[in-house]
């Protein structure tokens, strides 16, 4: 868990309480603000929770790579490779004039 989980597990429970306060109230604007506070809170959660998927990804990648160089190496050449056809686009040789 990182500070972003966390303060939007916290950010999330005071949305709770505060849409509750509204609903108790029969004050719609607190219960908007404490729904709008529950998403703003999930958001973070999910946000949080992606970072930590991603430093674990790149963490395992850099295991791979310091196991296996040179299929490292050549996995990164053919994906280089493929991102250059399909952003230039596949060029046909005979219709090209000099």
């Amino acid at each position: 868990m990182d500070k972003n989980e966390i303060e939007g597990a916290a950010r999330n429970v005071a949305g709770k309480a505060q849409e509750a306060y509204g609903k108790f109230t029969d004050d719609a604007e607190h219960e908007a603000k404490g729904v709008a506070r529950q998403v703003a809170g999930k958001a973070q959660e999910a946000y949080g929770d992606a970072r930590d998927v991603a430093r674990d990804a790149a963490r395992q990648v850099g295991q791979v790579v310091e196991k296996q160089p040179v299929l490292s190496l050549l996995v990164a050449g053919a994906v280089g490779y493929a991102l250059a056809l399909l952003t230039l686009g596949v060029v046909d040789r005979g219709s090209r004039r000099w």
